[in-house]
């Protein structure tokens, strides 16, 4: 399998927008991308709209990832489970009176991956959340054994959160491709700079920073390349 595996330091720290934008750039240089997430909650906050670039701030996670890949995926293929409370997905899954199953999930991606050159899955949330009781977001990355970006936000208590995530990914022996700080300012303080930096050296890790993009707009996105080789390739992404 050949891809990415987005995490993040925890929820609304902006692993759509980067998978996202991982996604559209490599369907613009031509390959065949599959977008993956385990489950999507939300979507009581998310009526349905017309996939198209001028609805994308407001469109769900799945639906997002499919519209920045131009996937013909359905809904079943990207998300198996969707649920509309905002909620971690293992209580979703209670709460809808399910159960979600992980070999489900790991043929789901599988599926994801014929006939494409890329994929790129977003986990849910922080990577030690829980999918079920005993099955959480990191197991499922090693089930995939991809290379992981982790998503973080530039300010204040990011070296801590972002450190620690690092660490979760390394124990569970998966490779960390680079770290996204998101979104960046145009005109970084003395602080987010030393987050930068301080992040580089203690997790001895690439760094890529991402400005808040215009989500209408893909044509002004930046690019975003990290390795997407073999699951332990190193990482061709540079530090900033």
């Amino acid at each position: 399998m050949r891809g990415l595996f987005v995490t993040g330091t925890g929820t609304e720290v902006g692993k759509t927008v980067v998978s996202s934008v991982i996604a559209h750039a490599a369907s613009e240089s031509d390959s065949r991308v599959a977008v993956f997430k385990p489950a999507v909650s939300g979507l009581d906050d998310h009526p349905l709209r017309p996939e198209v670039w001028e609805s994308a701030p407001e469109l769900p996670d799945h639906a997002m990832l499919r519209l920045a890949a131009g996937s013909r995926q359905g809904d079943e293929g990207i998300a198996p489970y969707r649920y509309g409370p905002a909620v971690s997905p293992h209580l979703a899954a209670e709460l809808a009176g399910e159960r979600i199953d992980p070999d489900l999930l790991r043929g789901a991606a599988l599926a994801a991956t014929e006939d494409t050159d890329l994929l790129v899955c977003e986990g849910v949330g922080g990577f030690l959340v829980p999918l079920t009781a005993d099955y959480l977001v990191r197991d499922l990355a090693q089930d995939l054994a991809l290379p992981v970006v982790v998503v973080s936000s530039p300010g204040l208590g990011t070296i801590n959160h972002t450190l620690l995530t690092i660490q979760a990914v390394r124990d569970a022996g998966l490779q960390v491709a680079a770290v996204v700080l998101t979104p960046w300012p145009s005109e970084p303080s003395a602080m987010e700079r030393s987050n930068l930096e301080t992040i580089v050296r203690l997790g001895s890790v690439a760094v890529e920073t991402l400005p808040r993009l215009d989500l209408t707009d893909p044509a002004s996105w930046p690019a975003l390349q990290v390795g997407v080789g073999s699951p332990r390739a190193a990482s061709s992404l540079r530090a900033a």
